[in-house]
């Protein structure tokens, strides 16, 4: 009877690579609903776009032209409420990849200097700029996955006017990982979480200080199994102050979590990415 309370008691406790991947899809999952779903169902409603709407809406893909003139918080909702390519949970998980060549986008290396709240900070005003700072952005909490991180990382990031720390997206999948996991406020010190920035696309321009922009990551976390996981987020960035923020605003549609490099990955519209080695402080340091 001992041996048998003993077995029943292993195996509740096991790890398994399943369940860990199962943690990973819940807290993206989560986000997704808890912020994109629900901030996107309130920007229709106020947008007055219902079940009657004649015309179904576009999906953006990443091909959007970038306007030199801003328009305007109008233009700027437009872009940010677009809706993407709605793929299925299971794209996120590693697929076989298409042999065809996929379009690349270069991304600035940055200044490889900390900015606020440690993050890498020195991108260009370029809406790739802008992507380089969000993946930077994204790192910085997603790495830690700690709560008190993600909240420091927001504040220092983000200008008044959208949502509150503790609704921000990437705080909502730190949350519902820890919960998951049992963790509480911060990840246990034996597991671990990387990520590596995979493709990227950009989603509008309005004028040169504004943009939204979107990341692929794959994530790797390890707590005593390992698994993988594409990550999705689409944020809008403005400049500010010599850098790239989080802009005001209802936070833009759910980007396609689909594993890079896959057909469906180039049919949601992400670019390879490749980093611009011309920008490399190092590089640059080289050529002087």
């Amino acid at each position: 009877m001992r041996r048998a309370a003993t077995k029943k008691a292993e195996g509740t406790s096991e790890w398994s690579r399943r369940r860990l991947l199962g943690i990973l899809v819940m807290a993206v999952v989560v986000a997704a609903l808890l912020i994109g779903g629900l901030v996107y169902g309130s920007y229709l409603a106020l947008a007055g776009i219902g079940d009657d709407a004649t015309a179904a809406p576009g999906v953006a893909t990443g091909e959007s032209d970038h306007s030199t003139v801003a328009q305007g918080a109008a233009h700027r909702d437009d872009i940010a409420a677009e809706p993407m390519l709605t793929v299925p949970e299971s794209a996120a998980f590693p697929a076989e990849t298409t042999s065809a060549k996929a379009p690349e986008i270069k991304i600035p290396a940055g200044a490889g200097v900390n900015g606020p709240a440690f993050v890498m900070t020195g991108f260009p005003q370029t809406p790739e700029g802008a992507i380089g700072q969000l993946a930077q952005i994204d790192l910085a909490v997603l790495q830690s996955m700690s709560l008190t991180t993600a909240e420091e990382v927001y504040n220092a990031w983000a200008l008044p006017g959208g949502v509150r720390a503790e609704d921000w997206w990437i705080t909502a999948s730190v949350r519902a990982f820890l919960s998951s996991t049992g963790m509480g406020e911060v990840k246990d010190p034996s597991s671990s979480v990387s990520l590596e920035p995979a493709a990227a696309l950009v989603k509008g321009t309005d004028g040169p200080d504004w943009t939204t922009v979107c990341v692929l990551m794959k994530v790797t976390a390890s707590y005593k199994q390992e698994a993988q996981i594409a990550f999705a987020h689409c944020e809008r960035m403005q400049w500010v102050g010599g850098r790239w923020m989080v802009a005001p605003g209802a936070p833009p549609a759910p980007a396609p979590a689909t594993w890079p490099g896959t057909q469906l990955a180039h049919e949601a519209g992400w670019r390879t990415w490749s980093t611009d080695a011309t920008t490399d402080p190092d590089h640059i340091e080289r050529d002087h």
